[in-house]
């Protein structure tokens, strides 16, 4: 017997860029946009009949229509109404929408902010994904791109060793990683009554990512680091803490690997002061926080 098993389809990396003219500035807006649905399509698949089968380029001028009317506010509010549309389709189950928003900031100048020219920022993406089901909402956001390193407070020792094992112990190294992380808000919220179930009504997107983000930073710069693994437990659990409205967080921290120069060889010393970094291969450590009196 042969079935066809779990399927879906869509249309991704569709580019946008929003430009509204207010009278003393321009507001610019840069998204890749990325959408997936799942429902009743076994008869494309097995019978080449598509019938309920919404074309992959009309999910894409969807979402430029959509953008003209309803792209003024948080990235999680336009996957959602995105969302919820293609979910009206009587053969479509679920829909998910994914957004990174590609950030710009005004070029600054000797009076100030230009209005009309922009630079691009690399610090960041800012990251949504909405899934709206017939029966559930699920709102995640989260930071994917962000650099960072910590130049002391960093360590790893205690781990075992066997014929293989040429890593040196050390107590104080440099700690870099390209951090990406994923939190899912709340469908019951439990602070001032925002929920994602009802859409967010009453969450302020931006305000709840900036709140994660400088916890995040905040932590980061602050903690002793015994391993990568103890740094998102840490970084988690903070959040979890500050940020009631967060259910939990995925995060994703490959080590990127600075390791010190011998300068033997030419009669010099280093005292933890010239290494070369490396990209690959690098260590690679996740880990979900999240409360523990929900379901997974």
């Amino acid at each position: 017997m042969i079935e066809l098993a779990a399927n879906s389809y869509g249309k991704s990396a569709i580019r946008l860029v929003k430009l509204t003219r207010l009278a003393d500035r321009h507001v610019l807006r840069d998204l890749t946009v990325g959408i997936a649905l799942e429902g009743d399509f076994e008869a494309a698949y097995v019978e080449g009949d598509n019938a309920n089968v919404v074309a992959t380029d009309t999910m894409k001028n969807t979402v430029y229509a959509f953008a003209r009317d309803r792209l003024d506010g948080p990235i999680e509010r336009f996957g959602l109404a995105l969302a919820r549309h293609f979910v009206e389709f009587a053969q479509v189950e679920q829909a998910t929408v994914r957004i990174r928003e590609h950030g710009w900031a005004p070029v600054p100048t000797a009076g100030g902010p230009a209005p009309d020219a922009f630079l691009r920022t690399g610090d960041l993406t800012r990251v949504a994904v909405v899934t709206v089901s017939r029966a559930d909402v699920t709102i995640e956001a989260g930071i994917e791109d962000l650099t960072v390193m910590k130049t002391t407070r960093s360590g790893f020792t205690g781990f075992p060793r066997d014929r293989y094992t040429t890593l040196p112990e050390v107590e104080d190294r440099l700690m870099a990683t390209r951090l990406a992380a994923i939190w899912r808000y709340a469908r019951h919220a439990d602070a001032g009554g925002t929920s994602a179930e009802d859409g967010g009504a009453g969450l302020d997107f931006d305000a709840e990512f900036g709140g994660v983000r400088d916890v995040l930073l905040e932590v980061l710069a602050s903690h002793d680091s015994p391993s990568v693994q103890s740094s998102i437990w840490q970084i988690g659990r903070a959040i979890l803490a500050a940020r009631p409205a967060v259910d939990e967080i995925r995060m994703t921290l490959p080590n990127l690997h600075h390791w010190l120069v011998d300068l033997s060889p030419f009669g010099l010393d280093n005292d933890r002061e010239i290494f070369i970094p490396t990209t690959e291969p690098h260590g690679l450590i996740e880990g979900t926080v999240r409360r523990s009196d929900l379901k997974p």
